[in-house]
């Protein structure tokens, strides 16, 4: 079983259970080797998975904060060849899920295969790229993937098509990241009526797939309303944000404060 898969069979289900924590980071930020320590502290404070960020120079998805991270990331060096050679041995001693994030474009350039056999020599265990479409992946990619034993995780929003959420539930092999709002990422105090419905619907739907909630969790308030109905849920720009103020060593204490 995929270590993503265990992760979640673990986290319990949609309506009890200790409810899965991923957290999200730009590799190369606050400085470039700070890549593995990041992932060794995180497993320390107890989160279930981590999605490390591949930088890149034109992130679509992302907003304020963790552009500026992906940046500075650039800056210090971060490169795809890079990233890999820091994780060669990340799994002497990190066991938790770990995935890659990033745009196609850099995966393109790095060869899809080439890429994806990397990613298991690695010990990834899967991959989330925001702007390769669904069905693109399904008719040109989804045979690499399966041969390297990655899971691709889909993303979908409160404007996609009950048609297109089926239709990723149907060939998902991990978890759906519903993106909490269609805008960029970023930190949140807390979520409105409209998203409290989109969870609730989706809900509704029951789906196959366990479902993660992404954008806009900050804080135990909003770490506990996005996983009421769901799996589990997704932090990023406030992390970001307290790694570059406080530093690796003050992680379990933001950890602490998002379980509560």
């Amino acid at each position: 079983m995929n270590r993503i898969n265990k992760a979640l069979s673990l986290s319990g289900s949609a309506e009890g259970g200790n409810k899965l924590l991923s957290i999200y980071f730009s590799a190369g930020f606050p400085e470039l080797e700070d890549t593995v320590p990041i992932l060794e502290k995180l497993q320390e404070s107890g989160v279930d998975m981590v999605e490390i960020g591949l930088p890149f120079s034109d992130p679509l998805a992302d907003g304020p904060t963790i552009q500026e991270s992906s940046t500075k990331a650039l800056d210090n060096g971060m490169t795809t060849d890079v990233l890999f050679e820091q994780l060669k041995n990340i799994r002497d001693h990190v066991e938790i899920p770990l995935l890659i994030m990033g745009y196609f474009n850099p995966m393109m350039q790095y060869g899809i295969e080439n890429f994806c056999r990397k990613c298991r020599e690695t010990g990834i265990d899967g991959l989330i790229i925001p702007d390769l479409p669904v069905d693109v992946y399904h008719a040109q990619y989804r045979e690499i993937f399966e041969k390297y034993g990655l899971i691709n995780v889909f993303l979908i929003t409160p404007q996609t098509s009950e048609e297109r959420i089926r239709f990723i539930d149907r060939i998902s092999n991990g978890f759906i990241y519903m993106v909490s709002s269609a805008s960029t990422t970023g930190a949140k105090n807390s979520f409105g009526s409209e998203q409290e419905d989109y969870f609730e619907r989706i809900s509704e739907m029951n789906l196959s797939a366990p479902q993660i909630v992404g954008f806009g969790i900050s804080n135990h308030d909003t770490f506990d309303q996005a996983t009421r109905s769901t799996s589990g849920a997704i932090i990023g720009s406030a992390f970001v944000k307290f790694l570059e103020k406080k530093g690796i060593d003050a992680i379990p204490e933001f950890i602490e404060e998002i379980r509560g």
